[in-house]
């Protein structure tokens, strides 16, 4: 069974949407973790945006990259630009990806803007994450949340 790790800064938005549709897309057949450089709590947007599409992550931790330091992964996704520059040392072998997506929490606006933002931002990641499990873990993902 393959291990994957998706990092981002803060474990908060970004690593715990794509956790959460590989997790959905992978259907047990990946151990998938998420961990920040930092933590700063499961987003509530997040969570709010991802219910929207049939996810529930609002049992996800926000944890720290050092939490995982045994782990013999296979694939480690950076899923921002300052996590995959800023990233300690992280003894692995892992195969690594990256894909910088817009931070959703920094999004301004009305609250209506603000999801709108926090959604367009999911459905890059749902996308990335859907080809990602088609060409790494030859899951065919015709199943989609809602």
């Amino acid at each position: 069974m393959k291990k994957i790790l998706v990092l981002c800064t803060g474990n908060s938005c970004r690593s715990q949407i794509a956790e959460g549709y590989l997790r959905h897309f992978a259907g047990g057949n990946a151990e998938v973790y998420s961990a920040g450089i930092e933590t700063h709590g499961v987003n509530p947007k997040a969570i709010e945006i991802m219910k929207k599409d049939g996810i529930d992550i609002s049992m996800h931790t926000s944890n720290n990259i050092n939490e995982y330091i045994g782990i013999d992964f296979d694939y480690l996704i950076t899923v921002c630009d300052h996590a995959k520059e800023s990233c300690p040392y992280f003894p692995t072998q892992a195969i690594k990806l990256h894909h910088n997506f817009p931070d959703p929490a920094k999004a301004k606006g009305r609250e209506d803007e603000i999801m709108e933002q926090f959604s367009e931002v999911r459905d890059m990641i749902k996308k990335y994450v859907q080809d990602f499990a088609k060409e790494h873990l030859n899951i065919r993902t015709q199943h989609s949340p809602s």
